[in-house]
């Protein structure tokens, strides 16, 4: 049983103490909850509130003229352990917060909540953004999808890669008609300057290696439909599963990777096929003419211009605007880690993560949902190597072995022990050392099955080597048991 605990401080400004406070401030309350993945498992939220009014040094702060303002003067006043959330509750005529607008989600550990007239208000309100800045029932069980019955599960909880401890990225240009184009693409530029401060960021999830290469006469698997409306060629929804397929036969990336591949692929159409334009299920057409496909990555069509005149000399320069391209692979990037924002009430209002990519608040959400998968990861791993062991009776267990399983379940309960006190960050690195522990154990070749025979194939396979030795011995065996008989039968003589 996993407890999830929250630290969240709430601060009161001056004129949004609610009247019905059961004590004066500063006090402290618990609030529960429970959210239930199948029949035999649940994992119990518990969020630790501490109620205090605001410091000399906040009011100074939350006196700035705009809420982002606001947010980057508390910044540094705030607690930043990775989990904790604070909450400041400014009265209800405060223009800090645009009209119709509650709650301010910065890019931080924190939020501006407008006071709701009465406590209970305010607490309803205050468990919507908590939820929003750290777990929902929806997030916990896409990290435990694989407990879930299929019935229960949203269309998207399956999109989020699993837990891992490292993955690797690729982006590709795919060329089909080098005569027609040379592309030029910066991709080390654009690496640097917008996935290597999101990587950066999430450096504390897992291990990051990036490689690029560039395919020539790399085509798309399925041919686009001719419109004569647009005078333009569309691949329609219900096609591009099948775009996949034989463009990944060329990629080759994730044959010899030990971590879950990133594709992240630009496709420059031939000119035969310009320009090639996406469509939804809708037949609209798709605004970043881009697509992703869950726990794979990526693929955007760039179309390139036509020549100005007919008998402009081929191959034809294409630079491409990288800007444009990382935008959308960013997005695909964070929608495969499971960081799409989930919907929210229209009277919150979140502030955009900027260079980073992600808030603080963002990778604290990704560190619950990846802790509580490896937990499940670790005892599933464990599981299995136990049944393993019942099922052949006369496995070696090495001492080695051994003690990766020792330390695997140290670890996981080191890990359960760290989530009920809120600590998050040493729980997901105990998570981490512990799937790698349980890992270890359960791939270690002195534990392949192949090398341990039941008593039946021992027999099958040692019987046709000794039964020709064993029959002449057994033959003089009973020889010799025979003559001893009818030698003790014999009258013994008498003189």
């Amino acid at each position: 049983q996993v407890q999830l605990v929250v630290p969240i401080t709430v601060v009161f400004v001056p004129g949004s103490v609610p009247g019905d406070l059961p004590r004066p401030l500063p006090f402290r309350d618990v609030q529960e909850m429970e959210i239930s993945v199948n029949v035999r498992t649940s994992v119990t939220s518990c969020y630790e509130m501490f109620y205090r009014s605001t410091t000399g040094r906040e009011e100074a702060a939350l006196a700035a003229a705009t809420a982002r303002e606001a947010d980057a003067a508390l910044h540094p006043l705030q607690d930043t352990t990775l989990g904790s959330l604070t909450m400041y509750v400014v009265p209800e005529t405060s223009s800090l917060l645009p009209q119709g607008i509650n709650v301010y989600v910065g890019k931080h550990r924190s939020a501006l909540v407008r006071a709701g007239g009465s406590l209970a208000a305010l607490q309803a309100r205050l468990r919507e953004v908590t939820q929003v800045m750290s777990f929902t029932a929806s997030s916990i069980a896409a990290a435990l999808s694989d407990r879930v019955p299929d019935g229960q599960l949203s269309p998207d909880a399956r999109r989020n890669l699993k837990s891992s401890l490292g993955y690797e990225i690729t982006f590709s240009l795919l060329n089909p008609d080098p005569k027609s184009h040379t592309v030029d693409w910066d991709i080390e530029g654009a690496v640097n300057s917008y996935v290597k401060p999101v990587l950066d960021k999430l450096s504390l999830v897992a291990n990051f290696s990036v490689d690029s290469q560039i395919l020539y006469y790399a085509v798309l698997g399925v041919t686009p439909r001719y419109d004569k409306e647009s005078s333009s060629f569309l691949l329609s929804a219900h096609s591009l599963p099948h775009v996949i397929n034989p463009v990944e036969a060329r990629l080759g990336s994730s044959a010899a990777s030990l971590y879950p591949v990133l594709n992240f692929l630009l496709y420059v159409p031939e000119r035969s096929h310009s320009p090639l334009y996406i469509q939804d299920k809708d037949g609209a057409p798709v605004s970043t003419n881009a697509f992703h496909s869950p726990r794979w990555g990526g693929i955007m069509v760039y179309n390139v211009d036509a020549p100005a005149s007919p008998q402009a000399s081929l191959p034809l320069q294409v630079d491409v605007d990288m800007a444009r391209v990382m935008e959308v692979f960013l997005a695909q990037l964070r929608l495969l880690f499971g960081l799409s924002r989930e919907e929210v009430p229209p009277e919150f209002l979140l502030e955009r993560p900027g260079n980073e990519g992600l808030a603080d608040w963002e990778l604290d959400h990704l560190l619950w949902a990846h802790t509580v998968e490896n937990i499940a990861t670790v005892s599933t791993t464990l599981t299995s190597l136990a049944q393993l062991l019942d099922k052949i009776g006369n496995i070696v267990i090495k001492d080695d072995v051994a003690s990766e399983v020792y330390q695997a379940v140290a670890s996981v309960q080191s890990a359960v022990t760290k989530l009920s006190l809120g600590h998050l960050h040493a729980a997901f690195q105990a998570s981490k050392e512990a799937v790698t522990s349980s890992e270890r154990a359960f791939f270690d070749p002195s534990l392949l099955h192949l090398l341990y025979f039941p008593d039946d194939q021992k027999f099958a396979i040692y019987i046709p080597l000794f039964l020709p030795m064993a029959v002449p011995i057994l033959l003089s065996l009973a020889k010799i048991v025979r003559e001893t008989r009818q030698h003790k039968k014999e009258p013994t003589k008498m003189d």
